[in-house]
């Protein structure tokens, strides 16, 4: 299946299946918002606890807190976002539609990185198993011409926005030919920048003296609370300060269904070190976020580092963890040294200390920071583009048959187990399939189901991810045993009512994942 296929069929399924819905749909929607249904939220919510869990439980000197969305507006002064937090912003004169001129040249060096993949990919077949695609790389003509010509317009884009010079921007455009999806036309406008925060005014006070910001990151809440929290948990250096939170950009071209969004959640969490240790912490979180992702049995390869080519002009080192998504390698997770540039714009900015007293140093600084910051909209896209899958699996009557399965960890999953009577036209079976469906809610997040043929109920529940389906039939009501199904691998077994509790939930239990750190 064409990757453009893939990602229609899962934003179908999202839709289907109660996981995503459009925003305000009854009124067509609004452009780049979304709703969790009742099995996204679920999932969601499970994905947040796995990363709380792996920060705060599993880290004795990492705390949380819950800060406010609308803060002080010289908050957004000292971080830098009221005078720079922008994006190079170009029409096109054909279609009248806008366009972040990054994100089209980007477009254009994913054409060429795509032209690398055919020529490798038309090797591999030709090859087989004698096929070295690293020494491919480094000899094939039409690859090493395309390594060039990427690595060129890479390296310009990086020039052009950290200088933020939007006339080579629109050079690039004109030169390297990037027309209008739209319109074909490469008619464009001056590049100019964007400032992508939403604002409103703080009561009845109008103007400037009464502007509030909805933040653009969750990051700020943190280091305003730096002093409160350390004095308060009685830390001492290296700690972090993990959050999770709503944030709001007002982004130019929002795309690619719940991976940019005008509202979204972020998962952060930031670390505060001693001045000269960010090297050595840098690359300990580099190497535990990756475990974190992998932890999930996602393959390795479905995952790499990017070395960000223009850094901020306060960090020392930047990488994001890109994830193939069904629209390509695209940023999953950031981690950032961030030196102690936060921390420091807010004590000049408000007047007062935000430092660390050392008692072994006997001195006081201001901590240096490593920052891991993640989507958790990108993150349930994530697990859902590589979870939703085809396979030919036996039917009923031993033919193969296609079903489309949710193969979420178990401990992720929206529903741990479901409880299905084998008829739903029997008293006496669905009776006490809800007398077993009674004694396992309260166990964990578990759903009965009766309507339609057996069949068709297993179906439906692998395609919204539950793991385990416990069916009631009528040697139940003879011996009280039921059957439980394997979601990944058909397999059942037969056990006791009392039983399947605590079967159940030792494979649903998030230790498991957690006990990878």
């Amino acid at each position: 299946m064409a990757q453009d296929d893939k990602f229609k069929k899962l934003v179908s399924h999202c839709k289907e299946y109660g996981f995503i819905f459009q925003s305000s749909e009854v009124y067509d929607g609004l452009s780049a918002v979304y709703d969790y249904g009742p099995y996204g939220v679920e999932l969601k919510n499970n994905i947040k606890k796995y990363w709380w869990d792996s920060m705060v439980q599993m880290h004795e000197n990492i705390v949380g807190i819950d800060a406010a969305i609308f803060m002080h507006p010289k908050t957004w002064k000292a971080s830098g976002h009221v005078d720079a937090f922008s994006d190079p912003l170009v029409d096109n004169k054909g279609s009248n539609k806008r366009y972040r001129a990054d994100q089209l040249i980007e477009g254009y060096m994913d054409k060429i990185e795509g032209k690398i993949n055919k020529e490798i990919t038309k090797a591999k077949k030709r090859f087989g198993d004698a096929f070295d695609e690293a020494e491919f790389r480094k000899t094939n003509g039409r690859v090493l011409a395309n390594l060039e010509k990427f690595e060129a317009v890479r390296l310009r884009l990086a020039a052009a926005m950290t200088n933020e010079d939007m006339a080579d921007l629109k050079a690039m455009l004109q030169e390297y030919k990037i027309n209008c999806p739209v319109s074909g036309s490469n008619d464009w406008t001056d590049v100019r920048m964007f400032n992508l925060m939403f604002y409103t005014q703080l009561g009845n006070v109008a103007g400037e003296e009464g502007k509030l910001y909805l933040r653009p990151e969750t990051a700020q809440g943190i280091f305003v609370n730096f002093l409160n929290v350390q004095k308060t948990t009685r830390q001492k250096l290296p700690f972090g300060i993990a959050q999770i939170g709503k944030a709001f950009r007002n982004e130019i071209v929002a795309r690619q269904f719940i991976f940019r969004m005008r509202e979204f959640e972020q998962m952060e969490m930031q670390f505060f070190i001693k001045p000269g240790t960010q090297k050595e912490w840098y690359a300990y979180w580099k190497e535990y976020r990756l475990k974190w992702h992998k932890s999930l049995g996602t393959p390795a390869e479905k995952f790499r580092f990017h070395d960000h080519d223009n850094l901020a002009f306060y960090a020392d080192a930047a990488v994001d963890i890109e994830f193939e998504f069904p629209f390509g390698f695209k940023e999953l997770e950031g981690i950032h040294s961030r030196t102690n540039h936060d921390l420091s714009s807010h004590q000049e900015l408000s007047g007062r200390k935000l430092q660390y007293f050392d008692p072994q140093e006997n001195e006081s600084y201001v901590p240096y920071v490593v920052e891991t910051s993640i989507g958790c909209d990108r993150m349930f896209l994530a697990m859902m583009s590589h979870a939703l899958q085809d396979e030919i699996v036996p039917d009923a009557k031993g033919k193969d048959s296609t079903r489309t399965v949710l193969k979420l960890p178990p401990a992720l999953a929206p529903n741990k187990c479901a409880v299905l009577p084998l008829l739903k036209n029997k008293e006496e079976l669905t009776s006490k399939a809800r007398e077993v469906f009674d004694k396992l809610k309260i166990h964990f997040k578990c759903q009965y189901d009766e309507k339609d043929a057996i069949g068709r109920r297993y179906r439906r529940q692998d395609a919204i991810g539950t793991p385990y389906c416990v069916t009631i039939d009528f040697d139940t009501l003879e011996d009280n045993t039921v059957t439980i199904r394997d979601r990944d691998t058909l397999e059942q077994i037969r056990v006791a009512i009392d039983e399947v509790a605590d079967i159940v939930s030792k494979k649903v239990d998030m230790k498991h994942l957690l006990a990878a750190f």
